[in-house]
């Protein structure tokens, strides 16, 4: 049975973009190559790993085994990498972490910044992604630690409590439900929204309009949460965010809420595979984290 990386890569932007074509294209190999290459593997495995049809090609039951361990040995290539680049250049490791919106707005820039000033000689990889995308990347051991809300299903994974994150509404003071202590999700929800572009919180939010025979109307959706506060400010609608992302919101033109039901208290949990089986200086950070979000609970 042989096959190198580049082969691996191949079949991984193959069933990515849905053939043969397009993945050879993104590979910048010649489609005979390209094709040349799965033949080769599905030779040396003794099993077709593709189904091919009109509208491309997709993974067999072999192909979708084939996918699940060809990520896992690509991971730990670049995370070999990424530890030898770390070296060469002074660093004596690397952690791979990713965090969805709420976390990254309030709970953890402080925390990383006393781990880093704690030990100089690590780095960190952050990426923001949300909660759903951020438990399959863990699961698959695509980065070492995850900070996701307990919208996701964190079940394939060992967690720890951090923090609680309340959902609040955004509304303009000249709204009717400015002066109000807290707001009923049933008292806005048909009203114009300004969205962040956070997946994981719309589809929370989505579920519970469903649940009342409602869905969420939003005029627009801006990647930046201080532009989220600019247009509600100016009427645009209304928003609905975590506590922790609507603190960075200073402008004097704004009531912030919170949603008064129950379930608009989420969760943040640290998240991985297994805390056991860690590296060392991923296991620094996961105590560090623990640490403080127990200090704070």
């Amino acid at each position: 049975m042989r096959f190198d990386l580049t082969d691996m890569r191949l079949f991984l932007t193959v069933i990515e973009r849905g053939s043969i074509t397009a993945g050879a294209q993104a590979m910048h190999l010649a489609l005979a190559s390209a094709s040349e290459r799965i033949a080769g593997m599905e030779a040396a495995l003794g099993a077709p790993l593709l189904e091919r049809n009109r509208r491309g090609v997709q993974a067999t039951a072999a192909g979708d085994a084939f996918v699940r361990h060809a990520r896992a040995i690509l991971g730990q290539v670049e995370q070999m990498r990424g530890e030898l680049r770390s070296f060469a250049t002074g660093l004596k490791g690397r952690i791979r972490l990713l965090s969805n919106t709420a976390a990254l707005a309030a709970f953890l820039p402080p925390r990383l910044a006393r781990f880093l000033a704690a030990h100089p000689d690590l780095s960190i990889d952050l990426d923001e992604r949300p909660s759903v995308d951020i438990v399959q990347a863990i699961a698959e051991g695509r980065a070492d630690l995850g900070v996701v809300s307990d919208t996701a299903d964190l079940g394939r994974l060992k967690t720890h409590l951090l923090a609680q994150d309340q959902l609040v509404v955004v509304a303009s003071c000249a709204h009717r439900v400015a002066e109000e202590s807290a707001v009923a999700f049933a008292e806005v929800v048909g009203e114009p929204f300004v969205g962040l572009s956070d997946a994981a919180l719309e589809m929370h939010l989505a579920e519970r309009a469903s649940r009342l025979g409602r869905q969420i109307s939003y005029r627009i959706r801006m990647r930046s949460v201080d532009n989220v506060g600019m247009l509600v400010e100016a009427g645009i609608g209304l928003a609905i965010l975590s506590e922790a992302s609507a603190r960075v919101l200073a402008r004097p033109g704004l009531a912030i809420l919170p949603l008064s039901e129950p379930w608009a208290t989420r969760r943040l949990h640290l998240c991985a595979r297994d805390f056991d089986t860690l590296t060392p200086h991923a296991r620094l950070l996961a105590q560090a984290l623990m640490a403080a979000g127990t200090s704070e609970n």
